[in-house]
């Protein structure tokens, strides 16, 4: 289940006998810190009371709710009926113990909160994004008349306190009570819920369809000329505003500044890029979207950029700025951030040029007055990518310039499964943790194929009920030129099963897409791809060959940087093994983290395949009911088997 689920008579039983966190705990399944214990002690209990003493103990509270397809927690969705329609009802409570809030340098939407370092997204915009995520993804949410609303409780203030937050125009999905206001909360609560059980209620919540996930370019094009389409959640939506205040923050004070957005794959990254380029551009604000990746370029210039020549030159490459006036730009998004080199020289560089050439990120930094930088540390997979924040952030101080920082935390990929992005960092030994086993956690479906044709055969399958699917490997093979009659060569040999990789150059060949859309076109399902071509992308089901570069002895992984065929492997001057090891695990990340419903294991080492099938015991499965239907293409002219690039 999804949440912690009981009544609010029941909640208040739990709480009355001492063991309320305790439950809670042990539904999570995780362990949790003494801060948030006593937050659920102190919030829980206060709203469960408030039910009771408004007539309500028989409506159902679902504890830490989950989002679909997120790693997003509510802390507490309210079920009943509604005593006016008598269908379903259902209220979006966002407990908060905040006492002193002021607004954020006269920001609507940002706040600072006393004893917390940096702005806070405004609790009822955080509320209201809830609302409508749910929305878009329950369908027991597409029946009925306004089946949901939100508010924000704030059960330790009163009104003069947090007298900022009243600024802000309330909706159905953002109402903010404080202590102060309870009499009015509980006359809210009744308004929206009748006295009545809530369970029949609660059970069709938690056992929703849920509809298949917005994919990044399906509604790219959309998104920036509407801002329709993408639901932005927490650090999401406070790197968006910080990102627009800071730009008006340049334009009125005249101090430029850098935001910096961390997070792992599938937190959203690229849609919060897209989400602040729509919104600027339709400002008539000058920005660019840049990254270090052609593949990722070349696919956004295709489909963001559909049938408009400017959309379309709104998206460049990092070293396009070697010669851009400074502060020339309002904004540059750096999406990828992670693939900043040391400069921008390449072989077409002209002499002059080189002799001039200054630091990537100097060039970067300069050429907008707000520069941002979305990356993932884990994602640096070649030699002279060194994006990090470090980097950045001293980089800009020495500037003697602002620098905001945002972590994204949430897991918005591989099913919004935060415990298989974890498992992965610990397979491969990332973070300094330890490999364990894969149970399953119900949102993520992990396996391990006994050889490459079994892996193919799933993921044909998976392709032939409308599910998109690849197939990626470590670079362990020779990457062969196409033959003189335009066909590819079968160099990713496993025994007697062999297949092409991904075409090199931007070029189709036969049927095979250009290296570019080879996540993105349907016929990118008969070649392999690399790293470079699956990163920053996404598909429903994911297949992982894993080479003998890196392999299972003594019970944990172990690189073999002497099997990579990768030419920038061969110097240990210019790579030294630690650097490679590194790198190699890195790649593993990437490839290991582009499913958003499953990943399918081969090594082509057989103890390497005991080894995972020892590690992978799953007791719980893939959960989650997805509505069926058809989806929106990419393109008019593409399936609907094409895979996508990032969601949240």
């Amino acid at each position: 289940m999804s949440a912690f689920r009981t009544s609010a008579d029941g909640l208040l039983r739990y709480s009355i006998g001492g063991d309320l966190a305790d439950r809670i705990t042990e539904h999570l399944g995780h362990k949790v810190g003494p801060n948030e214990r006593r937050s659920w002690d102190r919030s829980l209990t206060a709203l469960g009371q408030d039910l009771v003493d408004a007539d309500l103990g028989q409506v159902e509270m679902l504890v830490e709710y989950q989002l679909p397809l997120t790693s997003r927690r509510i802390d507490v969705v309210l079920a009943g009926v509604h005593p006016r329609t008598g269908e379903d009802s259902y209220v979006v409570v966002e407990l908060k113990q905040w006492s002193r809030v002021e607004s954020y340098e006269g920001s609507e939407r940002l706040v600072l909160v006393e004893h917390a370092a940096g702005p806070r997204l405004h609790p009822g915009v955080q509320v209201e994004d809830y609302c409508e995520y749910l929305a878009d993804f329950l369908g027991v949410l597409s029946r009925g008349r306004s089946p949901i609303a939100g508010t924000a409780y704030l059960h330790n203030a009163v009104d003069r306190d947090v007298a900022d937050l009243f600024v802000r125009q309330p909706t159905d999905h953002s109402r903010i009570f404080t202590g102060q206001r309870r009499g009015q909360f509980l006359d809210y609560l009744r308004s929206r819920l009748a006295p009545t059980s809530g369970a029949a209620a609660a059970d069709r919540f938690l056992t929703s369809s849920v509809r298949p996930s917005k994919h990044l370019l399906s509604y790219a094009a959309a998104e920036l000329k509407d801002r329709t389409h993408f639901t932005l959640l927490d650090e999401q939506r406070l790197a968006y505003e910080l990102v627009l205040h800071a730009v008006e923050r340049a334009r009125s004070a005249d101090r430029k500044s850098v935001v910096v957005v961390s997070g792992g794959p599938g937190s959203g990254k690229s849609v919060i890029a897209l989400s602040v380029l729509g919104e600027l551009a339709r400002q008539q604000r000058s920005v660019m979207h840049a990254t270090g990746s052609r593949s990722f370029t070349q696919t956004l210039r295709r489909y963001a950029g559909k049938g408009s020549t400017r959309l379309k030159n709104l998206f460049g490459y990092f070293n396009s700025f070697m010669t851009a006036e400074r502060n020339g730009l309002d904004v540059l998004i750096c999406d990828e951030a992670h693939r900043i080199r040391e400069t921008s020289v390449n072989r077409f560089t002209p002499k002059v040029r080189r002799d001039r050439a200054r630091r990537q990120i100097d060039e970067l930094i300069a050429a907008a007055r707000v520069p941002v930088f979305l990356l993932d540390e884990h994602q640096v997979v070649k030699p002279g990518e060194l994006g990090n924040i470090d980097v950045i952030s001293a980089h800009a101080r020495q500037l003697d310039l602002d620098v905001a920082m945002v972590s994204l935390h949430d897991q918005f990929r591989c099913g919004g499964s935060e415990a298989y992005e974890d498992w992965v960092l610990d397979l491969l030994g990332l973070d300094g943790g330890q490999p364990s086993v894969w149970a399953g956690d119900g949102r993520f479906d992990l396996r391990v194929a006994g050889s490459p044709q079994e892996m193919e055969a799933f993921l044909t399958q998976k392709q032939a009920t409308g599910e998109t699917a690849r197939i990626s490997a470590g670079y362990c093979w020779p990457w062969s030129d196409p033959r003189p009659d335009a066909s590819l060569v079968p160099d990713v040999r496993v025994g007697d099963w062999a297949r092409p990789w991904n075409v090199k150059s931007d070029r189709s060949v036969g049927e095979a897409p250009g290296s570019a859309f080879w996540a993105t076109e349907p016929n990118g399902f008969g070649q392999v791809g690399c790293v470079y071509t699956a990163q920053g992308f996404e598909y429903e089901w994911s297949g992982v060959i894993m080479g003998p570069d890196l392999v299972a002895r003594g019970g944990k992984l172990v690189s073999q940087r002497a099997e990579s065929k990768d030419p920038a492997f061969r110097s240990r001057k210019a790579l030294s093994d630690a650097e490679a090891d590194r790198l190699i695990r890195n790649t593993y990340k990437v490839l290991m983290t582009r499913g958003m419903r499953g990943t399918v294991l081969y090594s082509t080492d057989p103890e390497t395949r005991d080894w995972l099938n020892s590690l992978i015991r799953v007791e719980r499965g893939l959960e989650t009911v997805y509505e069926t239907g058809p989806r929106p293409p990419l393109a008019p002219e593409a399936s609907r088997d094409a895979a996508t690039a990032p969601t949240r």
